[in-house]
């Protein structure tokens, strides 16, 4: 049995887009990076799961040709104070993920989330529609 290659698989999704990009165990490297907008036409389908699931398609055909054998996944939403889950894209990009082959050896929620909330968009009066 060869030597187990590790990858990140970093997914920042947001009701617009889904990106995601794919760096060395340091973080240090890039391997390879796709988004929602790269696989689609229009821009209303970039943040929709079938864009986020071409995105993963690419990244791990990518990561096997470079020899990546297991992936540990980070998943990211908007945070602070926008929307803190992730996305429709990342549920199917993990899905993806897994249905390729790769190995996930962990995955992990790194939404940042405010110690004391920040102050939102529209001052004090909200937004007059």
């Amino acid at each position: 049995m060869g030597k187990d290659r590790t990858g990140i698989i970093y997914i920042y999704s947001s009701k617009n887009d889904t990106i995601m990009t794919s760096t060395d165990v340091s973080g240090s490297e890039t391997l390879t990076w796709a988004s929602g907008g790269m696989m689609v036409e229009s821009s209303r389908e970039e943040g929709k799961p079938y864009a986020a699931m071409r995105a993963a398609q690419k990244i791990t055909s990518d990561l096997k040709e470079k020899g990546i054998t297991h992936v540990i996944i980070r998943i990211r939403g908007q945070g602070g104070n926008k929307a803190k889950s992730p996305g429709s894209g990342a549920q199917a990009a993990i899905r993806m993920i897994s249905r390729s082959g790769l190995m996930i050896k962990r995955i992990e929620d790194v939404t940042p989330l405010p110690t004391d909330s920040m102050r939102k968009k529209g001052g004090r009066r909200g937004r007059r529609v």
